[in-house]
């Protein structure tokens, strides 16, 4: 059901792009990066205020080295990300920076994928405050994932892999049922290739469910798709997958389709079909999660943990491209 809830949570997701477009137009020339970063505020349900935010920006700014990064546009990504999950986003983010230096140091490159991993690591802190296991698992996940796919596994994985070691399992574990994913979807049609392996990675974080049964769950997600209007792209794979580790009673496409019109009435997002696309499934799966029967299940926090992937990885993927853009412009 299209609720009043997913229909406040879709303009407020415009209300807030508009203001960050019409405050950081100088700045960001991307505007998915607004986009995402918007979304971010209403999916974690974090109330949006632009002074708070743009002074946590320029706090970055001023913190990081020349060379950073996070001089460019991809302080704005760190600032919603550090904004949305921390009540002191300042000291949250000089503990990024030591989480980054000794990523740098196990041998990840430099930019913001690292910082996105460094990220995933600071959410999932432990008490004791040491990320010394979680570095060197994230670094083994990362070299098992080059082991097995190395033309397609970049350091765009790094957030994934950083994610991945959150699990309990052994790194030959973790990867052994990603890789039983990817066959699986191949050998029901599902294209071999980057979108693919992030699907895999997605599916993989979620322990509780058979391998067989969740193949089936999402290739009929990606029927679905089609029946539903929306065009099954492979770069929707990652959010087919999200949605298949729902319960089948909760997936409800003509929902998406009707918050993918609403966000579709702004000039802006209809110039950006795919990010729309998966904006309102963002937002749709945000909604479930507040569903009553949900919050007590085990399902929950994977559920909390695969949206935070699907959030990195896209981030990263928009900030780097708009990096690369800028770098080649210039």
């Amino acid at each position: 059901m299209y609720t009043q809830e997913l229909q406040q949570k879709a303009s407020a997701n415009l209300e807030i792009f508009d203001e960050l477009k019409a405050k950081l137009k100088w700045k960001v020339s991307d505007q998915r990066i607004l986009m995402m970063a918007a979304s971010m505020y209403v999916v974690n349900g974090k109330t949006f205020d632009y002074g708070r935010f743009v002074r946590l920006a320029d706090y970055i700014k001023q913190e990081v080295g020349m060379f950073s990064s996070l001089k460019s546009h991809s302080r704005f990504t760190i600032a919603a990300m550090l904004d949305v999950r921390f009540a002191n986003p300042r000291e949250k983010f000089q503990e990024l920076r030591r989480i980054y230096k000794r990523l740098i140091e196990t041998g990840f490159r430099r930019g913001i994928f690292t910082y996105i991993s460094a990220m995933v690591l600071l959410s999932h802190a432990k008490e004791n405050g040491d990320f010394s296991d979680d570095i060197l698992k994230t670094d083994a996940m990362f070299q098992k994932m080059k082991d097995e796919h190395s033309f397609l596994t970049s350091s765009s994985d790094y957030p994934l892999a950083a994610l991945l070691a959150q699990n309990d399992g052994t790194v030959t574990e973790l990867t052994d049922r990603t890789e039983a994913y990817y066959e699986r979807l191949n050998n029901q049609g599902f294209r071999k290739g980057n979108d693919l392996q992030f699907l895999s990675h997605i599916l993989t974080l979620d322990e509780h469910v058979d391998v067989d049964l969740l193949v089936e769950r999402t290739s009929h997600i990606y029927q679905a798709f089609g029946q539903a209007g929306i065009k099954q792209k492979t770069k929707f794979y990652p959010e087919m997958g999200m949605l298949a580790l729902l319960p089948e009673d909760l997936v409800e496409l003509d929902v998406i389709s009707q918050i993918i019109d609403e966000l579709n009435k702004h000039k802006s997002f209809r110039w950006q079909k795919d990010i729309t696309t998966i904006l309102a499934i963002n937002l749709f799966m945000s909604e479930k999660l507040a569903d009553s029967s949900l919050l007590e299940t085990s399902l929950y926090t994977t559920m909390e943990t695969v949206i935070q992937a699907q959030q990195a990885a896209m981030l990263a993927a928009v900030a780097g491209a708009s990096a690369a853009a800028a770098s080649s412009s210039s």
